[in-house]
């Protein structure tokens, strides 16, 4: 509803005063850029599968839906979300040295030297500053690294992209309910938990989600009990709750640790050592154990010293970051061009 609000707006007002808005469009997917508003679609994660987009220009087919919509919009830049949280950080923060999506997915964006990129073919001086967006979802699709458990390889199996974002269906938001109902219907076909019942929803695939395993560990065992009994139309006993909430714990650990991990490659390469860590996300920004279990794991990794005062490197909130860094990153396009430099923009 709100969106056919909008739509009306842009249609009847506000064509009576702009000729065309810009638009920057944040694009959460893998994408090869050449140009500051084009961006070919690698290929879809987050278990989205939608024909005649993987290959093809992202930005083209929205700029051709803008005009066959007759909409007053130009498309101006195509942003990732992490390069878009870590600009819309920097802007008004200048000890953010990365950008990172800790939600539905995990992935992470920093800034690197033209001349550090051997595959980058630039006339650029060497140390001109470049956003890099690491896709480090997909990182060990070779499954040679990373230790899977079953349910892991369960995951990817039945995905829709069977080999691809290993690391992502690991840590990221979107699997960690899944691989504790996963864990919770071994048990029970084990006879383990819930045993007698007719446990059918426990059947139904990513019928837990993030949020409600953070319920589960974070509200009180007298109010996760009703709320898993309603989830699961089962009876559940303080034990069994019990059970559940030290899955979500275990879980959401795993995530946090692993999701602490890609940064800390990228600290250690370009040898960071304090600054923020500008994230958005959901799992980042709404489950209340993340940053403090991200940060331990980040001590680990980085040899912080036990005795610390504060941590060298934190996590700031950069909640809708991604769209407000694509708004920047629109603007500072803009600005570019009026003022005849395009360098870096058209290629």
């Amino acid at each position: 509803m709100i969106g056919a609000y909008l739509l009306l707006f842009i249609t009847t007002q506000l064509a009576k005063y702009v000729n065309k808005l810009p638009l920057g469009f944040c694009f959460s997917y893998p994408a090869s850029q050449n140009a500051i508003d084009h961006g070919i679609l690698k290929t879809w994660t987050k278990g989205f599968d939608i024909d005649g987009v993987e290959g093809e220009d992202a930005a083209a087919q929205l700029k051709d839906v803008l005009a066959g919509r007759d909409l007053p919009l130009e498309l101006v830049a195509l942003v990732n979300d992490t390069t878009g949280a870590m600009v819309a950080s920097a802007y008004k923060d200048a000890d953010t040295i990365i950008g990172a999506i800790f939600g539905t997915g995990c992935n992470a964006a920093y800034v690197e030297n033209v001349g550090s990129i051997p595959k980058l073919k630039t006339t650029l001086p060497s140390d001109t500053p470049m956003a890099i967006n690491c896709e480090y979802g997909a990182f060990d699709n070779a499954d040679r690294v990373l230790p899977r458990t079953k349910y892991d390889i369960s995951i990817d199996k039945d995905s829709p992209r069977p080999g691809e974002q290993a690391f992502e269906k690991m840590s990221a938001g979107l699997y960690l309910g899944e691989i504790v109902r996963l864990i919770a219907l071994d048990l029970y076909e084990s006879c383990l938990l819930f045993a007698g019942q007719d446990a059918a929803k426990l059947r139904e695939p990513y019928k837990l989600d993030a949020g409600f395993l953070s319920g589960l560990e974070n509200d009180p065992l007298e109010t996760s009990q009703p709320r898993l009994e309603e989830c699961l139309n089962i009876k559940v006993t303080l034990d069994e709750t019990r059970v559940a909430r030290r899955l979500a714990e275990v879980i959401a650990t795993k995530g946090a640790r692993l999701c602490s991990c890609g940064v800390a490659a990228i600290c250690r390469m370009k040898g960071v050592t304090s600054g923020h860590v500008a994230a958005d996300g959901t799992v980042a920004n709404k489950h209340p154990a993340f940053k403090q279990r991200w940060a331990e794991a980040l001590g680990e990794i980085l040899d912080w010293p036990e005795d610390r005062q504060e941590d060298p490197i934190i996590i700031t909130s950069a909640e809708d970051g991604s769209g407000i860094g694509a708004a920047v990153i629109s603007a500072m396009t803009l600005y570019r061009i009026h003022g005849g430099n395009t360098v870096g923009i058209q290629g």
